[in-house]
């Protein structure tokens, strides 16, 4: 895999060491996620929609009071103390190297129309904004800590990732490789491209949130895996780079992470999370990967 002479991202900031990880009187990410797990999907964007509103039109001292109480943090400097990239100079230009590319392949696919249809209308690819932080980041989702792992916020749109994460998937999971790095970076993107297009919004009658997040974590997979195929000549991505996504894929299924009972599942086994990411790849047809029109669960 090449990245040398790649066009870097901008949409890119440095939230320092422990940013927004101090102040009180706010919800810990702990009980702010368990609140968006008990409300659902079609939940958090109610409230991601009512948040926007206050956020855009709301008066200052309301808007204040309201973020205030969610995100400690929020009001004041977005950056932390220290530099997060100072420690981690390589991490952080391959991970803006990585972004860079996403925005170039989805922005053609988004205005080509090469997109599963969810009654929605994207327009133009809105790239989202990479954040690298160290020990703990405040987001619009909550307060977080490094151990929560990479993530994407769909009330900032913003990604989330703790460059140390790279050396957790090579040292714990056994998944080193630059490309199985490229890989995490082009699924969070993913979850961006499926708040885009609506995909979030769907859930299959009789189904439990479980099985819809599985849905959801899958296709990011595969959007991920569509990035790889489109990005290959560029970055000149061959077959060593390919094993090390899918080792990657593999690492992160709920089963290799020590889950056993199926129902519990929130992001795929690993042999799922290979197909899909390998279906994506495959074909670089986002619509290849719409993983809510398969009606029978087991068959993801």
């Amino acid at each position: 895999m090449r990245t040398d002479n790649q066009r870097r991202s901008d949409n890119f900031e440095d939230r320092g060491r422990g940013a927004g990880g101090g102040g009180g009187g706010g919800l810990p990410a702990a009980a702010l996620f368990s609140i968006l797990r008990r409300i659902g999907i079609r939940g958090v964007l109610i409230v991601g929609v009512l948040l926007a509103g206050v956020y855009f039109f709301a008066p200052a001292g309301i808007k204040q009071m309201i973020f205030g109480a969610l995100l400690p943090g929020q009001t004041q400097s977005a950056t932390g103390e220290g530099s997060t990239c100072e420690a981690n100079a390589q991490a952080c230009d391959f991970s803006r190297v990585i972004l860079g590319s996403t925005e170039d392949v989805w922005r053609t696919q988004f205005q080509q129309g090469r997109l599963p249809n969810y009654g929605v209308n994207p327009g133009a690819y809105r790239d989202p904004t990479l954040v690298v932080f160290s020990g703990a980041v405040s987001t619009a989702c909550g307060n977080a800590s490094s151990d929560v792992g990479p993530f994407y916020c769909p009330g900032d749109s913003y990604l989330y990732i703790d460059p140390t994460f790279y050396q957790v998937m090579q040292d714990r999971l056994r998944a080193p490789g630059d490309f199985a790095q490229a890989y995490v970076i082009a699924h969070e993107v993913g979850h961006h491209v499926q708040n885009l297009i609506g995909a979030t919004q769907r859930q299959l009658p009789g189904e439990n949130q479980n099985q819809t997040s599985v849905r959801v974590e899958l296709q990011a997979d595969c959007f991920a895996g569509v990035w790889g195929h489109t990005a290959q000549a560029s970055l000149a991505i061959d077959d060593a780079d390919l094993r090390e996504a899918l080792n990657a894929a593999h690492a992160i299924g709920d089963d290799a992470l020590g889950h056993s009972d199926e129902r519990q599942f929130t992001h795929g086994s690993s042999a799922q999370r290979m197909r899909w990411f390998r279906r994506g790849f495959d074909s670089g047809d986002a619509r290849q990967c719409d993983t809510f029109a398969v009606s029978n669960y087991g068959q993801l």
